[in-house]
């Protein structure tokens, strides 16, 4: 990723000048911002790989700038924000950042969280041939005495009874239906879920998976389904067969 340009976007001089000696340091092409026209400017000649783009520029927000950004590029986006800003940055999060960092920050923390989003936003598709929506939503997926329905986002148990899950709580699901018995990075679960141009934090997908398996685990605290691959992120161990979608409710007939 040596030479990818960084576009430093801060009025503070001297965080500018330590994210520039930093970035530059392990490769990296920098240039400066301190407004939205300036980084709006910069965007026109498509050359950038990414911004880090601080949460308060006096009087101009980092939400807003990130929202114009976001109309008009795809380009990766790590906010820069003070120690209290917590809900300003799950904003940022939902305006189209793809990360964070906050100060104060270490120099190894910022090379990492860019060299992370860089490699999301250049990462193939984790599927080479994926089913497209409305495949998937003609189709239910069994596993393990369950049965979950695409098209109505719904899960049954052996019983034929609806399984409590949220609208998030399936879309994990079906993640994993869809890619069985594979070990997927914590990366690569929010690509399926969001696209790789947008990134929760981490912990947020274990707290995704730690709420799934309360509802499809016989023992949560030790899952049978959904086993955690130290170090790298998740493999759904369950054998998933698909069927056409049935018109009723579905109950031992997929056992």
């Amino acid at each position: 990723m040596a030479g990818t340009t960084v576009l430093v976007v801060e009025d503070d001089a001297g965080v500018r000048t330590l994210l520039r000696r930093c970035l530059e340091g392990d490769g990296f092409v920098v240039r400066e911002a301190t407004s939205k026209a300036d980084v709006l400017e910069a965007i026109k000649d498509g050359q950038l790989g990414l911004i880090t783009l601080d949460l308060n520029l006096g009087s101009e927000s980092g939400i807003e700038i990130a929202r114009a950004v976001r109309q008009v590029s795809a380009v990766p986006i790590i906010m820069v924000t003070g120690k209290g800003d917590v809900i300003d940055r799950v904003v940022g999060l939902e305006v189209g950042a793809d990360d964070y960092i906050s100060k104060p920050f270490h120099i190894r923390e910022v090379l990492a969280r860019v060299h992370s989003v860089l490699r999301r936003a250049h990462a193939a598709p984790v599927v080479a041939a994926p089913a497209t929506p409305d495949e998937r939503a003609e189709e239910d997926f069994a596993f393990d005495g369950f049965v979950a329905r695409a098209s109505t986002m719904e899960l049954f148990n052996t019983s034929g009874e609806a399984v409590d899950l949220t609208g998030g709580d399936f879309k994990l699901l079906q993640v994993f239906l869809e890619h069985p018995r594979r070990v997927l990075s914590r990366e690569q679960i929010m690509d399926l879920l969001n696209g790789p141009g947008w990134s929760p934090l981490d912990r947020t997908i274990d707290n995704q998976v730690a709420r799934l398996r309360k509802k499809i685990e016989d023992v949560p605290g030790d899952p049978k389904l959904i086993k955690t691959v130290r170090g790298v992120g998740y493999i759904f161990t369950a054998k998933v067969s698909r069927q056409p979608a049935s018109p009723t409710a579905p109950g031992q007939q997929y056992a």
